[in-house]
């Protein structure tokens, strides 16, 4: 889950000229207060009203890891924090170091946003920041932020640093690392099942909409990725997600149904959806 903490939306209400409640009236969202405290016991009696037993969050702004430890740390053992990293940034690596070392648990890159391959030398210091047992997040595919589309503000991505091919050579040199390519690739799904058949440190991740389905030949339905997923990577590599984010709209149960239901469709046993749906991350944080 995103975890859009009042720092989220000053870095927007900075670009737009508006205030961050001004924001929440465009949007229609609830606008956290200034202590994520308080946006973390929100989210944890939304879990609670759904039955879910623990999340991982990312902090959705460079620079905000201190919000999502201050989650972690409100709530330890029901979030697991992550931190969006801009890598070729001044700085990094030891931001990285210093976030690890605070508790948090995974290290988010978004190479489209941030415009940088990730075989970019000036990379390779994260990675190696990030040591063994440390998940390390990275966003490839197709990369759009709803939220500024919705406030006019352009979003100047490079898909040419989207392709998942482009970590095989980094899963293979940090074999200890666990690399997480969420939404199946993201239109990349041909390429990230590869890059999963070569590379036994690389997971995917099942969360949002997987409205990039478009992109595939007959747009094949969800019961099919997941038939086609799950031959090459089987169930251990896996990760259920959902891509939640705001309020009022909360946990989006809507994704859990359907990925829910797709799985039995294809007839996944119950060991096989409990670990898709919670065992696989526990496993990977060693929790």
């Amino acid at each position: 889950m995103h975890f859009f903490s009042r720092a989220f939306f000053a870095a927007l209400a900075a670009e737009s000229g508006a205030a961050p409640e001004a924001l929440g009236e465009r949007l229609g969202w609830e606008i956290p207060a200034e202590a994520p405290e308080t946006l973390a016991r929100r989210w944890a009696a939304e879990l609670d009203r759904h039955g879910v037993e623990s999340a991982a969050l990312i902090a959705s702004v460079p620079g905000d890891e201190a919000s999502v430890a201050a989650a972690v740390a409100c709530f330890p053992g029901r979030f697991h924090g992550y931190f969006m990293l801009n890598p070729v940034a001044p700085g990094a690596p030891e931001r990285a170091r210093q976030a690890l070392a605070a508790g948090l648990r995974g290290i988010c890159l978004f190479p489209a946003m941030h415009r940088y391959s990730v075989q970019d030398p000036r990379v390779r210091p994260v990675f190696e920041a990030a040591g063994p047992g440390t998940v390390v997040f990275v966003h490839c595919g197709v990369l759009t932020m709803g939220v500024r589309n919705k406030l006019g503000l352009p979003s100047r991505f490079d898909m040419r640093y989207s392709n998942p091919i482009d970590l095989h050579a980094i899963a293979l040199e940090f074999p200890r690392v666990h690399f997480v390519v969420p939404h199946f690739g993201a239109g990349y799904l041909r390429e990230a099942l590869m890059l999963c058949d070569l590379c036994a440190n690389v997971h995917l991740d099942t969360s949002s909409s997987n409205s990039w389905r478009r992109y595939e030949p007959g747009e094949p339905p969800l019961e099919e990725i997941f038939r086609r997923t799950l031959r090459v990577t089987g169930p251990r590599r896996l990760l259920f997600g959902t891509d939640s984010s705001f309020f009022p709209r909360g946990w989006q149960h809507t994704v859990f149904e359907s990925q829910t239901g797709a799985l039995a469709a294809i007839g996944t046993s119950p060991d096989d959806a409990r670990a898709i749906l919670g065992g696989n991350l526990e496993r990977l944080l060693r929790l």
